[in-house]
């Protein structure tokens, strides 16, 4: 399907509330299906991704019920599932609930295998897959892919330390000392976005942090409790990123996580020029939550400091597009994790950029993206929804009409996304591919 956007003819104003975090609610579903007791969630995103991982715990056993947007998981009990647990497109949810099951106690014995659709199935899975097995996993990987077969049983906690700073990775080894005989303790080499660590306790789990080093005794059991979800800080981006290039823009996102080990995307848009102001609200749960305003401002080229990037990884499609319409060069480096996303999102932003005029130069581990006028055009998604969304953004700036193709994948993460941007005054249709 092809996402038509026309350049803005007027401000966008107004209120948006962009839709439940991704990766709080990836591990609310996890550990709800865990726990015992049930648990009462509201503001569960609603996307292809997260449906997924409800879907595949649901197969595990956990009873799960919706009504008037409250999601109740009753846990406590797991089961092997009659099939193959499909996860779809999400890369968290099966990189996590490989950890989760691999050593959990009512699947001793059994076989599980995950699976997911054809750019999953080439998304690298050995950076889970190998510190899993030296806990003691019985785990195959296809040539370091998807399908991934578990057999769970006993395992061991280990000390561990990533290559590069991960939240998947590190969320993985914990879930699998949930249940791994002694402590299990994961050293950062850098920040990662901290949900799991937060979650945890709300469960009733018993997890220290210790400078970079986070420790977690095995053997322990989740109870139930009352969540919700706060708005999805990636999605807001899009929104933020609108409201700061188009003219005589005021653009309000309410409820916004601002959990401060992903907020790079806002250091990232104050160091360009961009006026966002935050207006932090009380806690829900363990998350720190707010109301950002982006107002229309003149940005600016930067050279992102690469201990920025971990903390805006999902951001990096969007801040191109802003870097293309800015003045002067961004430059991007220590981004190589880019290239193992949804799409080789370097490759695949500085190849659409170029073909809407923008000047941009790919390196190994970033890009320089030279600001300037922006054509209009015809450009791909490569079936990656943040590379979709990201060029829409761009669209509406561009000096005639933007058309993506295979932008029906923006529904992985944000179903609404046309039409919260269109209420906000943006030219945007749906049009069936030819």
């Amino acid at each position: 399907m092809k996402l038509i956007v026309e350049p803005a003819k007027a401000p966008l104003t107004g209120h948006c509330r962009v839709p439940g975090d991704k990766s709080i609610s990836h591990r609310l579903a996890m550990l709800g299906g865990m726990a015992d007791g049930e648990s009462l969630i509201t503001g569960y995103l609603d996307s292809a991704d997260t449906r997924a991982t409800l879907a595949a715990m649901a197969a595990l056993g956990a009873e799960i019920s919706e009504s008037d947007g409250e999601i109740r998981i009753r846990g406590g009990r797991l089961r092997a599932p009659a099939g193959p647990l499909d996860l779809g497109n999400s890369g968290t949810g099966v990189r996590l609930l490989a950890g989760a099951l691999a050593g959990h106690p009512d699947l001793h014995g059994s076989e599980i295998r995950l699976i997911g659709d054809a750019s999953l199935s080439r998304r690298p899975m050995g950076r889970i897959v190998e510190p899993l097995r030296e806990m003691g996993a019985r785990i195959e990987d296809h040539a370091g892919c998807l399908p991934l077969t578990l057999r769970p049983g006993p395992l061991i906690g280990i000390r561990f330390r990533p290559r590069v700073a991960s939240a998947q990775v590190k969320s993985a080894v914990l879930l699998a000392g949930l249940f791994a005989r002694g402590e299990t303790v994961v050293i950062e080499p850098g920040p990662s976005r901290d949900h799991t660590e937060r979650l945890l306790p709300a469960f009733g789990v018993d997890i220290r942090r210790q400078d970079a080093e986070i420790h977690l005794p095995g053997g322990q059991r989740l109870h139930a409790g009352r969540f919700h979800v706060p708005g999805d800080l990636s999605s807001a981006a899009f929104a933020l990123a609108a409201g700061l290039l188009v003219p005589g823009s005021r653009v309000v996102l309410d409820g916004v996580g601002l959990n401060p080990s992903r907020d790079g995307v806002l250091r990232i848009l104050a160091g360009m020029g961009g006026q966002v102001e935050v207006q932090p609200g009380e806690m829900v749960g363990s998350e720190p939550v707010g109301s950002l305003t982006a107002l229309h401002s003149n940005l600016s080229g930067l050279e992102i400091p690469p201990d920025w990037v971990p903390l805006a990884i999902d951001e990096f499609p969007v801040i191109m597009a802003l870097a293309a319409a800015a003045q002067g060069a961004t430059v991007i480096s220590g981004a190589e994790e880019l290239r193992v996303k949804e799409s080789d999102r370097l490759a695949v932003m500085c190849r659409e950029l170029a073909r809407l005029g923008v000047r941009v130069e790919e390196t190994a581990d970033g890009a320089v993206v030279h600001g300037g006028p922006v054509r209009g055009g015809a450009v791909d998604s490569h079936c990656d929804h943040r590379i979709a969304m990201s060029l829409a953004v761009l669209g509406l700036v561009a000096e005639s009409e933007v058309v993506i193709d295979n932008a029906e994948w923006i529904r992985t993460s944000y179903p609404g996304f046309v039409d919260d941007f269109r209420a906000l005054g943006a030219l945007m249709r749906w049009e069936e591919g030819v």
